[in-house]
């Protein structure tokens, strides 16, 4: 026990030292307080937020937040054996102790669960509360209530990375037994939710503790949670699989396939990449599927506030902004040192992740097209795929602009997260409402296209001029 203390106080002054260096000191300090400054905005103005949302909803869709949050988070354990290089790479030496120091590989990975909770908790969770804390003062909202707040946003965030990252580490071990599981559990949920009229919250326990807080509410959904994530402890198994795996030589018949491309060669290894190391799927299923799915299954329930036709343009809205996400898949295992030796710049390795990620734009498409058509939406489809494609490539321009070939890492400071929260959010509202006035509106979000394109010329100028020596 004080060995694996000691092991989590070393792996959380690791993971301050690693941000700190990547961002500075004061740019990765003030992250948290950029958290607490927003929510005590948003709070100041929940008076206003009222007269046009129900209070309910708003609740309701904070703790969704956080529960998407623990799902965006929880998806890290999909890479099971691959976490102890792929995650980390040479940045940190904590995650490699077990090869070399009498550790079990589950302790180190109990004490790295451990550790990835306190720490998003203190960067998310606790700068948000204490946020509304400071603006409870101005809206007359008795202290009790930033208590249960407290209470009900972790265990939010608890649910969705318990979840997720079951499902995940159980996808690690065996893909049939995943597919089973969540298919029992997604006829299960809609079973009961279109036939014994099961209501939402029952699915989401820390939402109803909202309105009937008791301890035996918030016990009975901490054991939930301890019995996932102990589950997914025991599950995980760095090197599980004992065979070698053998791939054929794709290179050259895909590059072919890819001509059309700016970077046929590069876009062609990035594909490769995904797929060898094993996340293809995986980052399909739990950074993208499961999310849109969460998404759409709590944008449901405002059909008695909203029209049908609204719920479908937020969410093609916000499908966008995830579907920007992809970038990151691309960009987790590569640095400027992969191509140093090669004769490409920055700018051609940019406009190459560019293009693969393009390839996969079909994914969230296809989604997006079957939500759209399920719900008898089919006269709005077009107005609802361009209004996903322009906010797409919008946020992935921004994104591109503001941390190059690091967007995993660059995104916790502050300075880099208020800038896109501002740029691309605004944006997001913006288009939103004018499809709201009218679907026709949407083709006004065409116009983000050819300033995309500018700022990717300006990125392309800045991450050049920003690379290496001898690249």
């Amino acid at each position: 026990m004080i060995a694996m203390y000691k092991l989590f106080t070393s792996m959380m002054k690791e993971e301050w030292r690693l941000h700190s260096t990547l961002f500075g000191s004061l740019s990765f300090a003030l992250f948290p307080v950029l958290i607490c400054a927003i929510s005590f905005m948003g709070a100041v103005l929940l008076p206003l937020f009222r007269e046009l949302v129900p209070a309910g909803n708003l609740v309701f869709f904070t703790n969704a937040s956080f529960l998407l949050l623990g799902v965006m988070v929880g998806a890290f354990g999909l890479i099971g054996n691959e976490i102890m290089n792929r995650r980390f790479g040479q940045a940190s030496l904590l995650t490699y102790s077990s090869r070399t120091l009498p550790i079990s590989e589950r302790s180190l990975f109990a004490t790295f669960v451990i550790k990835d909770i306190v720490y998003y908790c203190l960067l998310w969770v606790f700068p948000f509360v204490v946020g509304y804390a400071l603006a409870t003062p101005f809206i007359g909202v008795p202290w009790r209530v930033t208590v249960i707040l407290f209470v009900t946003l972790t265990l939010s965030f608890l649910n969705g990375l318990s979840v997720v990252f079951f499902l995940s580490t159980l996808y690690n071990r065996s893909g049939w037994v995943f597919a089973l599981v969540f298919l029992v559990i997604l006829c299960g949920t809609g079973l009961a939710y279109a036939f014994l009229g099961v209501g939402i919250t029952r699915f989401f326990p820390p939402f109803s503790l909202m309105y009937a807080y008791s301890p035996t509410g918030v016990l009975t959904t901490l054991i939930g949670i301890i019995i996932l994530f102990s589950t997914s402890v025991l599950l995980f198994s760095a090197d599980h699989a004992v065979t070698t795996r053998h791939y054929p030589n794709t290179q050259y018949s895909l590059t072919r396939r890819l001509s059309c491309s700016p970077y046929p060669s590069i876009t062609a290894k990035d594909l490769i990449d995904l797929h060898r190391s094993g996340s293809d799927i995986g980052q399909i299923i739990f950074s993208l599927i499961l999310p849109l799915g969460i998404l759409w299954f709590f944008l449901s329930a405002l059909s008695v506030f909203i029209p049908a036709q609204d719920i479908v343009f937020l969410f093609s809205a916000i499908t966008g902004v995830i579907s920007a996400t992809m970038y990151t898949w691309l960009t987790a295992t590569d640095s400027y040192s992969t191509y140093a030796s090669l004769p490409v710049g920055v700018a051609g390795v940019i406009k190459s992740k560019i293009c693969s990620f393009t390839l996969l734009q079909p994914i969230p498409a296809a989604l997006l097209i079957g939500v759209t058509l399920a719900g008898g939406n089919d006269v709005i489809l077009p107005a609802v795929l361009i209004l996903w494609g322009s906010i797409t490539f919008y946020a992935l321009a921004i994104t591109i602009y503001l941390t190059g070939l690091s967007p995993h890492v660059l995104v916790y400071d502050a300075k880099v997260l208020l800038f896109y929260l501002v740029s691309v959010g605004l944006i997001v509202l913006f288009m939103t409402a004018l499809s709201f006035i009218n679907p026709c509106f949407s083709v006004i979000a065409l116009l983000l296209l050819p300033l995309s394109w500018l700022v990717v010329k300006r990125s392309l100028l800045k991450w050049e001029a920003c690379a290496p020596p001898g690249f």
